[in-house]
């Protein structure tokens, strides 16, 4: 499978950033049983990890508030048209503390870019370039701004 090919440049162009929240990302649950089409991630090809303390997420819509301290991390590719594969972006989302953030639902957005470098963070590097996920994740609000995938790409 191209994913699985994939994943191992990933998670070294990932590492760059060994201080990220999503630093060994791959070790948790995947709950996508295949890379689907993200329309919001730039119609990349995407799965969906959840560290253990964000377990609640394998319960999707009823996944209720999840705690501080869970991590959603999708990383990403993009097949070009003449059929060549590139690594694309790594997409987090870390809980913080109840209050950090209340425009965000406490979480804080992160994307690393395929080379490691820190696209932005919230309330940290290029903040205001992270505003969209918080713009676009709002609408979630009544699942704690999460957005899952489609029923039939659910592990």
């Amino acid at each position: 499978m191209v994913y699985e090919c994939l994943l191992s440049q990933g998670q070294m162009n990932y590492a760059a950033d060994s201080e990220s929240a999503g630093a060994g990302y791959a070790s948790w649950t995947n709950y996508s049983s295949t890379p689907y089409t993200s329309m919001t991630h730039g119609q990349r090809y995407v799965n969906n990890y959840a560290n253990d303390i964000a377990s609640a997420y394998a319960r999707y819509e009823d996944a209720g508030v999840l705690p501080e301290g869970s991590v959603v991390a999708k990383d990403s590719f993009l097949m070009g048209e003449n059929k060549s594969v590139t690594v694309g972006p790594l997409f987090l989302m870390e809980k913080m503390a109840e209050g950090w953030n209340p425009a965000s639902g406490d979480w804080k957005y992160t994307m690393i870019m395929n080379g490691g470098n820190i696209f932005g963070v919230t309330n940290g590097k290029n903040s205001d370039g992270m505003q969209f996920c918080i713009d676009c994740h709002v609408v979630a609000e009544q699942n704690d701004h999460l957005f899952f995938m489609p029923d039939e790409y659910r592990n």
